[in-house]
């Protein structure tokens, strides 16, 4: 592991902003309150890499709190120390598994879920993987309050293909769909939020693929 991966491992551990395996559990159905301070809605961003979703939707949202979830712990660190640094106080860091995600939030504590460039898991075998295959949307339905949405932002188009399959065969609800979301009407302030990898990506002059879903 090189020296600037080091830092930031030992820097993260510093941060107040970020709970890392066992001392996030503590907050499982309680992160508003206990960590926030609040009573307002939490937003997660899930494979939220260097966090640049839950960052800019936290300085939007100040009425809502967002938590960023991811397992690098060097990328996390970007966005952490932003929030450190400008002193964004609804915002937080989640480093675990998401598969494990029902070990660290309650039953309907969740009101949104972002799933921003995440890894398409494109060979079969690895289709449990994919962060919306029915593994994980039955963790959100457990996880998600009623009538909260799911969003998808992809430049992956096998993986946007194969989440409208799912949210068909499921018969779950689409509120919004385009798979050129820069050439839709739907672009607004929030989906014009880009990632590192969505600027290479644009750059490349890749098409962006959205959907927004929820459960019946």
């Amino acid at each position: 592991m090189g020296k600037d991966k080091l830092r930031k491992f030992a820097e993260i551990n510093t941060f107040p902003n970020v709970y890392q395996l066992e001392a996030g559990k503590v907050l499982k159905g309680k992160w508003a309150k206990d960590h926030f301070k609040n009573d307002q809605p939490v937003v997660v961003e899930l494979a939220c890499g260097k966090g640049e979703y839950a960052v800019n939707l936290a300085k939007l949202f100040p009425e809502k709190n967002f938590i960023g979830v991811d397992l690098k712990g060097n990328r996390i660190w970007r966005g952490a120390k932003t929030g450190v640094e400008e002193g964004i106080s609804n915002l937080a860091f989640l480093r675990i598994q998401i598969e494990d995600l029902l070990d660290y939030f309650g039953e309907k504590e969740i009101d949104e879920i972002w799933i921003t460039f995440a890894d398409p898991q494109p060979q079969i075998s690895r289709e449990r993987k994919r962060l919306t295959s029915p593994f994980f949307l039955s963790k959100y339905k457990v996880l998600l309050r009623d009538g909260g949405k799911i969003n998808l932002k992809t430049d992956n188009d096998g993986l946007y293909g194969y989440t409208k399959e799912k949210v068909a065969e499921l018969e779950l609800i689409t509120h919004k769909d385009t798979d050129h979301l820069y050439q839709s009407d739907l672009v607004d302030e929030v989906l014009s939020i880009k990632t590192h990898y969505e600027n290479i990506y644009l750059k490349k002059d890749k098409n962006i693929n959205y959907i927004q879903f929820s459960f019946n």
